[in-house]
């Protein structure tokens, strides 16, 4: 199963890269920069073992970032079923969608909400789907992708100093950056149902094209229920299926991670303060070719009560290998 998947995937990669001479090897390829790149990174900063670094297939841009983002009104956006997945956020009254099946061909969306520059990110291999504050220092950033992977996490990097990033972290692993973290923000992976009714009167995030009629589809079919992850070569965690959702949540420095299907059974369970609660209506943007058509996992909300008031809390919902790569001391509860 795992290996029929793997060649799946990398005939769909070779497909896609053909046009522009590059080729997929299932992340064997040299992942060192090359020089039709025209990187400006400082390799020589880094606080990794670069050799955990590996290719993804596409070169540095070779999945386009949205950088000039086209946005629908709900009314608008008849092309989205309620069951697909998005990643929701508010931020000072502005309300917007970023369907998956979107950000599955792009990674990456730079824009602004409520007046706050933001990164909105998703890695498809790791399911995270993470929004960032795209301030450093005092000063406006935007991102685009590296097309490499760590532990299967998109490698993505700063336009304005080209240090590379990881996705899953928001930490700097090369370059001027180094040592840096990137502030995550507040959002929710969520249906679209569910976004329309929070947010009736809020904004769909459209392809480039201005159209949600050419997106909606998964390239990697039948990925999360495979075997073991694609271009993955780390440890795998103990007693937990590696592909099996896990709810990280981020809070300053705490870091929880819980078995999606823990609270799935229970439909709300409470731990070290935080209310992680679980509402079908929502499809795997992983499973099937098109994505309104995935299997039910339903939707996770993660709140707590700060100032008198319950709040949203950064969180994210990714696969159990990926929580033990990046997470190893946290233990997953089941």
């Amino acid at each position: 199963m795992a290996i029929k998947f793997i060649k799946r995937v990398c005939k769909i990669v070779s497909t896609v890269l053909l046009a522009t001479g590059f080729s997929c090897s299932a992340g064997l390829a040299d992942p060192g920069p090359k020089p039709w790149e025209n990187w400006k990174t400082d390799f020589e900063r880094t606080n990794i073992d670069v050799s955990a670094i590996i290719s993804g297939g596409p070169p540095k841009d070779g999945i386009p970032a949205i950088d000039n983002p086209k946005f629908l009104s709900i009314a608008e956006a008849g092309a989205l079923a309620d069951r697909e997945p998005v990643i929701g956020i508010e931020i000072n009254g502005d309300a917007r969608a970023y369907p998956l099946g979107v950000l599955m061909r792009h990674e990456i969306a730079n824009d602004v909400i409520g007046g706050r520059a933001v990164t909105v990110t998703y890695c498809p291999l790791c399911n995270a789907a993470i929004v960032f504050d795209a301030m450093i220092n005092g000063k406006r950033h935007d991102f685009g992708t590296t097309g490499r992977l760590r532990n299967s996490d998109l490698v993505m990097y700063d336009r304005q100093t080209e240090s590379w990033w990881q996705q899953f972290s928001g930490k700097a692993l090369i370059g001027h950056y180094v040592g840096t973290q990137l502030t995550p923000i507040p959002s929710r992976m969520e249906s679209f149902g569910n976004f329309k009714k929070r947010f009736p009167e809020g904004k769909v995030l459209t392809g480039e094209s201005g159209s949600l009629d050419r997106y909606g589809f998964n390239p990697y079919a039948g990925y999360d229920s495979a075997a073991r992850p694609f271009l993955y070569r780390g440890e795998m965690p103990e007693g937990i299926n590696p592909m099996e959702r896990v709810v990280v949540i981020r809070d300053g420095a705490k870091q929880i991670a819980v078995s999606m299907l823990a609270v799935r059974k229970k439909g709300k369970v409470s731990v070290s303060g935080y209310d992680i609660s679980w509402t079908k209506g929502q499809a795997s943007a992983l499973d099937t070719s098109k994505i309104s058509e995935g299997r039910e996992v339903g939707n996770i909300t993660v709140t707590r009560m700060k100032d008198g008031k319950r709040q949203d809390v950064v969180h994210d919902i990714t696969f159990a290998f990926v929580a033990h790569a990046f997470m190893p001391d946290t233990e997953i509860k089941k």
